[in-house]
């Protein structure tokens, strides 16, 4: 049910595995400056994650 009535959540979460998931794929042939972007829009993602799900402004740090 919480899938369903955290539909915020679920979006931010999808996003985070598709990212995960792409960087899972494609790391072997990534430069290094795009291996950096992609763990920072990783870590970008996973504060996303935390702010939905505990509805705070940012996460700790």
């Amino acid at each position: 049910m919480e899938r369903r009535t955290n539909r915020p959540l679920r979006e931010v979460l999808d996003d985070l595995l598709e990212h995960a998931r792409n960087i899972a794929r494609n790391a072997p042939q990534m430069t290094p400056q795009e291996l950096e972007y992609a763990q920072q829009r990783l870590e970008w993602l996973a504060d996303e994650v935390w702010r939905v799900a505990t509805g705070q402004e940012a996460p700790p740090r």
